[in-house]
């Protein structure tokens, strides 16, 4: 009678635990109440299921019974068991802080608008962007192709400039 016992714990258990990851939170507490019923309260996969049982909780929005649930096992006779506990009950009891409202991007309600006066365009093709206009190639024949006086007098006076300062040093 007993492995039967453990048998239908650890499904109950595990469909628990696979609703709670997937945020099935009632079907998730429906399994981990029976789960609870096959196994004792105080033993170690006891305070394991409670554990996910207090997440479920929160998940439906029900306080009062994480609250009590989390005051309940303080006293847990297993001492990570009692930790968690403790840690869970410490951050749900803490105080809501407020928030200024510089801190908070709000949302506008679209739901409420007209869709008929739509700022944007749906269901039309956004119109084309003007190509830009291509420039007319240089005909070559045309451009003076004559020697700049101006680069070989920049170009022997810096180097006249690098020899005078080398000779310097």
């Amino acid at each position: 009678m007993v492995e039967e016992n453990k048998e239908k714990f650890r499904l109950y258990y595990e469909a628990g635990k696979n609703a709670l990851e997937r945020g099935k939170y009632r079907i998730s507490i429906e399994n981990l109440e029976k789960a609870l019923e096959m196994i004792g309260f105080s033993s170690p996969m006891g305070g394991d299921t409670q554990m996910l049982l207090i997440t479920a909780y929160q998940g439906v929005g029900n306080r009062e019974k994480v609250i009590a649930l989390c005051q309940e096992l303080t006293t847990h006779p297993q001492m990570t068991t009692r930790k968690k506990a403790s840690e869970v009950l410490y951050i749900i009891q803490a105080p809501e802080l407020k928030r200024p409202e510089t801190w908070m991007s709000k949302i506008p309600d679209l739901s409420k608008s007209d869709q008929t006066n739509s700022q944007y365009l749906t269901g039309k093709k956004p119109p084309k962007k003007a190509r830009k206009k291509i420039e007319p190639e240089i005909d070559l024949s045309q451009v003076e192709t004559e020697d700049n006086k101006f680069l070989w007098f920049a170009l022997i006076l810096t180097a006249l400039t690098c020899t005078g300062l080398i000779w310097l040093t």
